[in-house]
Parts: structure tokens; sequence; C-alpha cells
């Protein structure tokens, strides 16, 4: 590519985010070879202090890279987990007992004032603190005990890409190091290969786009380690493209949503290929009975029986860490239907990398 080339490509919209969902399989082998050490000394020494409970804290993204952790502890090592309620605290001035607990912050820029808040009184109260960050020199990281660097490198575009499948990673080692599993590695070996394998087929995506550039509306379903994927990709969706975006566990969407559904409004489902997507079999028959346009980003069998759909190279890798390749054509759904709807999905209207909230 000439030098003038270059410089066109860089001025182009979406060129940030484009670059940064293109860095994901460095970023991922990056964590596995030069971080995972650090992941295992910091969840030995909390393992160490046999916290009791966990309390996950976080906002946008994060929150749903919160979800995917409250998932692995559960089921991974049965511990009891909630997701915080940070006003009870920050506006309420709800100060609970906290001894023996965990409490793990995720933020990507480490400076929203409400998260900094919220895990310093949890100190007080006898919290064990742990921040999770792409910003080790971040304030949310001086308040914590400690602190997991994701090693995202600077991610300039609003929405997070990078920042997203690097937190999941390093949340995947941090579980399996706290249970006291050395193969935590192992699992995620094939990661970035994989990862480097969905990002080169950024054609297929944009083929899907272009049937969905004109949406009113859009459902997002899965369950399982693959709910925080729906979750994700909605908000991408959202934050981007402007596009109304629902996302249900597949269970709830069974309760009441269902109706609201019918054959113009696309249905996305997310079927991980385990258990998870076996507990979703029943959701996808009912959408199927009803006529609806289902997309499925899954398995291939599952996506041959699907409208239309994106098939993952997910066999044999373990349904815990899929999550972190799951979102990656999701991602790159979002770009492709933000720019065909003529918006810019690096600079989001009204949006701002650090949300002061407090």
């Amino acid at each position: 590519m000439s030098a003038g080339t270059a410089a066109a490509a860089e001025e182009q919209p979406g060129h940030l985010m484009r670059r940064e969902m293109a860095e994901q399989p460095a970023v991922l082998e990056r964590i596995l070879t030069r971080g995972a050490g650090r992941i295992r000394e910091v969840a030995r020494r909390i393992a160490a202090r046999q916290p009791r409970f966990v309390l996950l804290t976080a906002r946008g993204s994060s929150d749903n890279a919160a979800l995917y952790a409250k998932y692995l502890l559960e089921i991974r090592l049965g511990m009891p987990c909630g997701l915080v309620s940070m006003s009870t605290i920050t506006a309420y001035g709800a100060r609970p007992d906290l001894r023996d607990v965990l409490l793990i912050t995720v933020s990507q820029s480490g400076g929203s004032p409400d998260l900094v808040a919220a895990t310093k009184a949890a100190g007080a109260a006898g919290a064990i603190t742990l921040a999770v960050t792409n910003n080790p020199d971040s304030p949310l990281a001086a308040v914590s005990e400690q602190h997991l660097d994701i090693m995202a490198g600077a991610e300039q575009a609003l929405p997070a890409t990078k920042s997203y499948t690097a937190t999941l990673l390093a949340l995947h080692l941090f579980v399996a190091g706290l249970g006291g599993d050395a193969d935590g590695v192992a699992v995620a070996r094939e990661l970035p290969g994989l990862a480097e394998h969905l990002v080169d087929r950024h054609g297929e995506i944009r083929a899907l786009a272009a049937r969905y550039r004109f949406a009113e509306r859009m459902v997002f379903t899965s369950r399982g380690y693959g709910y925080a994927t729906a979750n994700e990709a909605a908000l991408k969706l959202m934050e981007t493209a402007y596009i109304p975006a629902l996302s249900y566990s597949g269970a709830d969407l069974m309760h009441g949503p269902l109706a609201m559904v019918d054959n113009i409004s696309p249905v996305i489902a997310v079927v991980s290929d385990g258990k998870g997507g076996q507990a979703l079999q029943p959701v996808l028959d009912r959408l199927r009975g009803r006529g609806a346009d289902l997309v499925v980003v899954g398995p291939r069998a599952e996506v041959e029986r699907a409208s239309a759909g994106f098939a993952l190279p997910t066999r044999g890798v373990a349904e815990e860490v899929q999550p972190i390749l799951e979102i990656i054509p999701l991602q790159r759904l979002a770009y492709e239907v933000t720019l065909a709807r003529g918006f810019d999905p690096d600079a989001p209207r009204a949006l701002a990398k650090v949300t002061k909230t407090h």
C-alpha cells in the first residue's frame, strides 16, 4: 500500500474501529504469552484469602464482561456471585458488610468516578478489591488492592472491541487461577489463531450487514456463557448504528417478549457449542415456528437451519471461552451496518470513552 493510499484509508469513517478489531488476535496472544503469569499470581493471592462470595461491578461493555465472569465463577468454581447496584453506595450511602467478599470491578479506562467511589467504599467495608482495567495507572487501579492489566493497548475508537475480548480472556485466566487450575492457558491456546480466521472473514459479515441495514429493531438471544455475547452485540449495534436492539436470555424471551417477534425484525441467536446451545434449542424451535427472520451465530449445523447466519469455528473449543470468539463477527456486523447507514462507528454521537457517572 502506498503512503497516499494508507493516508486515505486512515481518513475513512470507521478506520479506528476496523484497525482495533483486527488487532484482537495479537492482543489475545500477548495476554497468553506475557500476561498469564501475572494473572495467575494475582489469583493465587486472592485465593489464599478464601473469599466466600463474589460481587462484580462495571458499566457498559465492561458490565457484559462482568456477566461473563459471573457465569465462569458460578459454573467453574461454584462461587455465589452478584452484580452490584453502585447507586446503593454512591447515591444512597449504603455501607454493607463485605468482609470475606471479593469485589471485582471491571473498567476499560479505570476512570469512571462511580466505579472508583464504589470500589473504595467496598474496600473500607472489608471487601477484597480487584480492578480489571486497560490502564494500570488509573484511579480505579490506585484504590484497589489488586489489579489485572488486560494489555489491550490504547483503544481510540469509542466502541470497545479489543478491550472487550481482552477482558474476557483475562477474566477466564483469573477464574482458572482462582480455582487452582493450571490449564487456563491450555484451554485458550487456540484462540488467537481462530480469532485471526474470524477477522479475515469480513466479506461474509458485509453481506449479512447489507441484509439488515434498514432494520428498525433487532432482538438478540442466547443462554449460558453466550448470554453476555448477546448483550454486548446488542450494545454495539445501538451505540454505533443507533438501531434499537433488545437482548434476552432465551428463557426470558419465552416468558413474554416472544410475542413481539415477527418475520420483519430479525432475531440474532448466539448459539454456543455446548450446554448453553442445547438449552437454547426449544427457543430456536419456537422462533422458527413463528416464522421469525432467525440469524444464527454458532455451529454450522445451526446456521444451516436458520434464515441466515455466520458459522463459528468452535468445534473442540471449550464452551467457557467461546464468547471470546462469538463477539468478533458481531462487532464487525455492528461496524458494517453502521457504515451502510451512513454513520461513523469510530465516533458515536453523544458518547465519551470515559463516562463520568457518580
